[in-house]
């Protein structure tokens, strides 16, 4: 089952990236379950797990809708989550990490390290549900290590705009190799930015940051241009 939801998720998300499922349309289980071939089960999973990700929200009424956003919009909500994680890191380094973040925030990196290898054995294929699930976990970490819950606040408000927060890293299995090297660059930069933040070096844990935002802007459009391209 955890594959078939995982499966149904990649499937939706990619047909909402390519314009299938175009932004303000409704979704219902018994239509996607007929249009995907599968029971409503893993369709109502995938509903839940998308709208975390800000790719659906939920109707008032049953089902849910394709949430609207363009690339400009998306480009420049990350510029601004940029910005603000910078501000996180920054701070979260000149504070003494607690012993449980910084074993939280090792851990991400070892874990992410992981995944990579077996993509690499595996045709570039990502556990991508793992992968997101690490991500985020790392930049919670960050955010709450910086002890500013206004920022908190405001980074988890724009992480609600869709395919801007860190739970929704790609659009997963739309290019995989391209997507592996992107991801290859972002373990980098979760390395290079916990060595800063440990460091007490705040100035370069900021830099770094928002220069991962940028590289995930870039990289997202990217990855919408083949989408859209793999769907003419």
């Amino acid at each position: 089952m955890a594959t078939q939801i995982h499966l149904v998720t990649h499937e939706l998300r990619r047909r909402i990236g390519a314009g299938i499922y175009a932004p303000g349309t409704r979704l219902v289980e018994l239509q996607v379950s007929a249009d995907l071939g599968v029971s409503r089960t893993p369709i109502r999973l995938a509903f839940e797990e998308l709208s975390k990700e800000g790719l659906l929200e939920r109707l008032p009424t049953r089902g849910f809708r394709v949430r609207s956003f363009n690339a400009h919009d998306l480009a420049n909500a990350i510029d601004v989550r940029g910005v603000l994680e910078g501000m996180a890191a920054r701070l979260a380094a000149e504070r003494t990490l607690t012993a449980v973040d910084r074993e939280i925030l090792q851990s991400c990196v070892d874990q992410g390290r992981g995944l990579l290898g077996q993509a690499a054995e595996n045709n570039f294929v990502l556990d991508s549900q793992g992968w997101t699930a690490m991500n985020a976990r790392f930049h919670a970490t960050m955010i709450a290590a910086a002890g500013n819950e206004v920022l908190g606040n405001a980074i988890r408000e724009i992480g609600q705009i869709p395919l801007v927060g860190a739970q929704a890293l790609s659009l997963h299995g739309i290019a995989p190799q391209r997507e592996f090297t992107f991801l290859q660059r972002a373990q980098l930069d979760h390395e290079d930015v916990l060595s800063a933040i440990l460091a007490g070096e705040s100035a370069r844990a900021e830099s770094l940051m928002r220069e991962h935002a940028r590289r995930s802007r870039d990289n997202k459009r990217i990855l919408l241009a083949a989408a859209l391209k793999l769907d003419r």
